[in-house]
Parts: structure tokens; C-alpha cells; sequence
């Protein structure tokens, strides 16, 4: 069964969003296009309360790009982003959401944050996507959305951990660049993980 799992499609990673990835909502039309392809479309979200510790506004005298200490991770700062039940969080008008598909909600807990679709940041916690991937027998997974560099690549090293055959579809994601060369690094450390690369138009 061929599974398409689109990662954090919404406002605030999007143009005028909190945390705007450049040239964001260029994927949109591609994805939409993807979906109908697939079998099985999965959704995640960036779901943050309020106040949370990957926030540089939880943290007095600290300023958005400070590196803190979150458990035992090395926590960048961001800006106030994906607040739960906000108009940034939800996904992009365009973005086709199908209603029988299942959102997995990721960066809940204000202590860790969390990249990854199926992980927080300190492995402590699951969204639950492994096991409801596994209990619909799925093997193979493709990945897409934002941003490439962050919740992408870690959702594709975890699902490769978790020993899912894993392939990025590399023009159906962009991303934030907080560093530049950040987009390029990402693309060597998944592909050196076993990920495997190819574009839309390989499945369109």
C-alpha cells in the first residue's frame, strides 16, 4: 500500500506565517496533486500550548536563534508558532485535507520539542504514527511538506529507524535555511540514513 505523509502544511510555516519557510506554499499545488495518487494520505501538524519551551519568548533575555538546554537536547529558539487552535496552526486553505484521513498532532508536551511525525526531540514520547503505520501493514512510506531541513528530515531518520522504507519526494518540500547550506546538509543525512529520492513527476 503506497502511503503519502505530508508534514505541517500550515499558516505559520507559510508566507506572512510566524515561522515563514521561503517559497512554502509552492508546494502546495504539487502535493494536492500527489494525493489523489496515493492510497493512503496521512497528516501531521505542529501543535504547540502555548508558552512552550521552544519558544524564545518563554525564555527571559533570550532572543529567537539562542540555543538553550531542553532535557538533554540543544533547543534553538524559535518565534511563537503552530499555537494550538490559533489561525497559524491550521492547515493552508489550498492544502487538500481529506476528511477520512488521520492528523497526527506533534509538539504537545511544553518541556520537548518536536521535529519528527513520529518522535519528540528526546525520543521520550511517540505521536503514534509507527504503530497506526504498522497496524495498516505499511511498509513503505513517501514524505513530504515542511520544512526540509527540521520536521521533514527527522521524520524521514525516524521512519527509517523504525525500519520504514522511506522516500522523500524532493520538490514537494522547501526549506527554512536558518543557516545557509541547512537545506543541502539535510538531503546528505537522510540519503546517507537509506533515504531513497525522488521527485513528483516520477509518480505523476
Amino acid at each position: 500500500m503506497d502511503t503519502l505523509i505530508v508534514v505541517d502544511v500550515q499558516n505559520d510555516f507559510l508566507e506572512g506565517g510566524a515561522l515563514e519557510v521561503p517559497q512554502g506554499n509552492m508546494i502546495i499545488p504539487v502535493i494536492n496533486k500527489l494525493i489523489d495518487k496515493f492510497d493512503h494520505v496521512v497528516y501531521t501538524q505542529d501543535w504547540h500550548p502555548a508558552g512552550h519551551k521552544s519558544f524564545a519568548s518563554s525564555h527571559k533575555g533570550k532572543n529567537i536563534g539562542d540555543i538553550v538546554p531542553l532535557g538533554d537536547v540543544q533547543q534553538f529558539l524559535w518565534p511563537d508558532h503552530c499555537v494550538q487552535n490559533t489561525p497559524g496552526a491550521e492547515f493552508h486553505n489550498d492544502l487538500n485535507v481529506l476528511k477520512e484521513s488521520k492528523v497526527f498532532h506533534k509538539g504537545m508536551n511544553p518541556e520537548i520539542d518536536s521535529y519528527s511525525a513520529f518522535y519528540d526531540n528526546m525520543k521520550l514520547n511517540a505521536t503514534g504514527l509507527t504503530d497506526y503505520l504498522r497496524e495498516k501493514g505499511i511498509t513503505k512510506i513517501h514524505i513530504c511538506g515542511l520544512a526540509a531541513d527540521y520536521c521533514v528530515k527527522f521524520s524521514v531518520l525516524d521512519a527509517l529507524s523504525d525500519s520504514f522504507e522511506t522516500i522523500l519526494i524532493s520538490d514537494a518540500t522547501k526549506a527554512v535555511n536558518v543557516q545557509p547550506g541547512d537545506h543541502e546538509k539535510a538531503l546528505l543525512e537522510m540519503q546517507k540514513a537509506g533515504a531513497k529520492f525522488i521527485t513528483s513527476t516520477d509518480i505523476l
